[in-house]
């Protein structure tokens, strides 16, 4: 039973920075992809971003100079770090994990990921 749990998330100003951690049950390096997505009420889930093991990075336009996505397959921990935050990065986000990337699947895309963390709040006012 694979486990993710994310932390990190909170609420912080405008132009601020925050933190995101999630910690898997099983070592990060098994995963072809892990990625980083977020839903604003009413919307839909999107991924933001999203890092391979060779250590190919993909972000969503609006999140690119801002954001950046890391892994520690030591310790089995993907990470978020975002600065400059905007009011829009309000949204829930949550970490998941792909076992394989078939061919035609982008790497920010839903359907790519086969398990998926419970989510951490970010709030930016």
């Amino acid at each position: 039973h694979v486990q993710l749990v994310e932390s990190g998330g909170g609420s912080v100003q405008a132009g601020g920075s925050l933190r995101l951690s999630c910690a898997a049950s099983k070592d990060t390096d098994t995963y072809n992809c892990m990625g980083w997505f977020r839903q604003a009420p009413g919307k839909e889930r999107r991924g933001i971003a999203s890092i391979g093991t060779d250590g190919t990075k993909t972000y969503l336009e609006s999140v690119k100079g801002r954001f950046t996505i890391s892994r520690d397959d030591a310790n089995n921990t993907l990470y978020l770090q975002m600065n400059s935050l905007k009011p829009e990065d309000t949204a829930m986000y949550y970490c998941a994990a792909a076992n394989r990337r078939p061919p035609g699947i982008a790497p920010l895309e839903r359907r790519l990921y086969n398990y998926w963390g419970q989510g951490t709040q970010v709030t930016v006012s």
